[in-house]
């Protein structure tokens, strides 16, 4: 099935060059060049993925991203020359799922946006009608959910992004294994590791203050120092 990506950037050659090397693998561009225009075209049409850039006239990238963030959990690669560190960690703390520094290798681009695509796939799971399917993961209070793709703490809703989801569910589903950041990049991002710590970090972050009752002292989503990350064997529930 074809799909449908917005490219957002105040440089038409920019979204050009990403167009002609996106139309090769079959997929469908929607432009926009400020933010605002972002909105309305997000608001008109469905879009699979979104590549937007920082530096906008009208609503820059990360108030569109907020904006985004609030609606919908379709993935979004920050597409920037602002590229310090403080800029990728406060784009992947708004909600971005990935973040590409200009200038940029258009393959790259494109293999990164084929990743999210395959993880925006796992994250919409085909409905089944077999009863006897796993449809659920719980843990103490916690309660995944796989084919709405959401979670509930206490019988609470909790809004998830793919990645979140993602991530939530390979914890929960091996709790008490120690996984190490590489091993955690390459099953959620689907993309070899390359020391990509902030991402994992911002994204780690992120999950425990909607988790935990206390993010600063985490109950469910440990960390191993050293090592990485692992999600409790058993928690008390309240």
């Amino acid at each position: 099935m074809s799909k449908t990506i917005l490219i957002v950037d105040d440089e038409p050659e920019i979204v050009e060059l990403l167009r002609i090397f996106l139309e090769r693998e079959q997929i469908e561009i929607i432009e926009a060049f400020n933010g605002a225009e972002a909105w309305q075209q997000m608001e008109k049409n469905t879009i699979d993925l979104a590549v937007i850039d920082i530096m906008m006239p009208q609503l820059d990238g990360y108030q569109l991203l907020k904006k985004i963030r609030e609606k919908y959990k379709l993935p979004v690669i920050i597409l920037s020359a602002k590229n310090q560190d403080s800029d990728k960690i406060l784009g992947l703390g708004l909600g971005a799922d990935d973040f590409v520094a200009k200038p940029f290798n258009p393959l790259e681009v494109v293999a990164r946006i084929q990743a999210q695509l395959r993880r925006s796939y796992e994250f919409t799971p085909p409905i089944t009608s077999d009863p006897k399917s796993n449809q659920q993961t719980s843990l103490g209070d916690l309660v995944l959910d796989h084919h709405s793709c959401e979670l509930q703490k206490r019988g609470i809703s909790i809004a998830l992004s793919s990645t979140e989801y993602l991530l939530l569910k390979l914890f929960m589903e091996a709790p008490g294994r120690i996984f190490t950041k590489k091993q955690i990049f390459e099953n959620v991002w689907s993309q070899p590791y390359m020391n990509d710590d902030n991402t994992i970090m911002v994204h780690i972050s992120r999950l425990r203050e909607k988790i935990e009752d206390d993010p600063r002292q985490p109950v469910y989503l440990q960390t191993i120092r050293g090592l990485g990350y692992k999600f409790a064997k058993r928690v008390a529930s309240i």
